[in-house]
């Protein structure tokens, strides 16, 4: 999904990074408040320093981020969580909620892919949850996006694995509803760039 959200975004003529949370060794916020110090120099970016932060400071000076995740127990991973708080708590301006310390405005979405079907959104409140951690992204300006690809493709042999589920009807969604899926991250990524040009 991310990878077609940069094709888009290639095509509207941008220069695009991928890059996996999981590869990267970091934590969440620590409420250190180095960024809320009077006189601070951190200029809107976590002041811890570790594998995170060469990517925040990439990701606020970015044009366009779109963050990608599959849910787990109705929420994004914990390294998504984690990367949020890093990059959304330092703009945060405790003197002027309105006046965020932002260095540029930046288009934002969230991708979503996950085993529940699209009629347990609001059941599970998924379009809540989901929903809250793409909207504090709104710090940077705009209406964040979210885009979401449900009863996903989870396994090559089903049959190895203890679940409800049946492979046939994956199977089908993958070959026949993902691809709509795709061509509407295809289309996320190319609208946000143009969003991002005006």
């Amino acid at each position: 999904m991310l990878e077609a959200a940069m094709q888009g975004a290639q095509q509207a003529g941008a220069d695009t990074e991928l890059f996996q949370l999981y590869d990267l060794h970091y934590q969440g916020c620590k409420s250190c408040f180095a960024c809320k110090l009077k006189g601070n120099n951190v200029n809107g970016l976590c002041a811890v320093k570790d594998e995170l932060q060469p990517l925040l400071e990439k990701a606020v000076c970015a044009d366009v981020l779109v963050i990608g995740s599959p849910v787990y127990d109705s929420f994004p991973t914990g390294m998504t969580r984690s990367f949020i708080e890093r990059l959304v708590f330092p703009a945060v301006n405790y003197c002027d909620y309105a006046s965020p310390k932002i260095r540029k405005p930046i288009q934002c979405a969230c991708i979503y892919t996950m085993n529940a079907p699209e009629n347990l959104m609001q059941p599970l409140r998924y379009d809540t949850i989901l929903g809250e951690n793409c909207r504090v992204l709104g710090i940077f300006g705009g209406k964040p996006e979210m885009l979401c690809s449900h009863e996903t493709y989870q396994f090559n042999d089903y049959s190895r694995y203890e679940t409800a589920v049946e492979e046939s009807v994956r199977a089908d969604i993958r070959a026949n509803r993902f691809p709509h899926d795709l061509q509407k991250a295809f289309e996320l990524g190319k609208r946000l760039v143009q969003k991002a040009k005006e």
